[in-house]
């Protein structure tokens, strides 16, 4: 399901383009609009969900797909904690499905999936563990790096129950945005994947927007 925004970036209280290979690590108030752009098309966006309260609690693949019944996020997905609580919702989207499946790429995955010597291409793990590493205000440690949230991602589930990846659905200047149930710290590695085409082999920047509640 896709649904397009009535709110204008020209409003927004913050407007940020995150290089591909980089990381964005804020805090974002309950009520507040969050919103991805994919700039280019084709990119992903790996990112991760706290409670600002207390980060213990944080997004929940497992509930998340109970609660929706469905292993794809769009327009009105309830983004679940560990808690059982609402994080964030889906409220406007314009690719329609995102993964929660595939996980964030690793030196050890990139090993794995492709070859032994993409285990020194920078990956998706790496930028959150810089980024808990330089940001130390928000108190995570590399044991708070759980599963995570791709979005504009394409991992299609097989008749067999596996993964495939597949080329991204989204396009240039495709979004999804979110408005915060609670205090929550987002923390998105700008994926820079070039071993699958997830990011068209070709990893490209985002936007990140917020607005203020209405």
């Amino acid at each position: 399901m896709t649904k397009t925004s009535t709110l204008s970036p020209d409003t927004a209280v913050l407007r940020e383009t995150v290089p591909a290979g980089a990381y964005w690590f804020h805090k974002v108030g309950a009520g507040q609009i969050f919103r991805i752009v994919d700039l280019k098309g084709n990119q992903a966006a790996d990112t991760l969900f706290y409670s600002a309260a207390d980060p213990a609690e944080r997004y929940s693949a497992v509930d998340t797909i109970r609660e929706q019944r469905n292993v794809y996020l769009s327009v009105g997905t309830k983004l679940m904690s560990t808690a059982g609580n609402p994080m964030l919702v889906i409220t406007a989207d314009t690719v329609g499905r995102h993964d929660t499946l595939g996980g964030a790429c690793s030196t050890e995955s990139n090993t794995v999936r492709y070859a032994l010597e993409k285990k020194t291409m920078h990956a998706c793990r790496d930028s959150y563990l810089l980024a808990v590493t330089e940001h130390e205000e928000f108190g995570l440690t590399k044991r708070d790096i759980t599963h995570n949230i791709n979005f504009f991602m394409n991992v299609p589930v097989t008749p067999e129950g596996g993964l495939t990846f597949a080329d991204g659905l989204s396009g240039p200047g495709q979004y999804v945005e979110m408005r915060a149930e609670m205090d929550v710290i987002v923390l998105i590695s700008n994926c820079p994947q070039l071993n699958n085409p997830c990011n068209a082999y070709n990893p490209t920047p985002i936007e990140v927007v917020v607005w203020d509640p209405a």
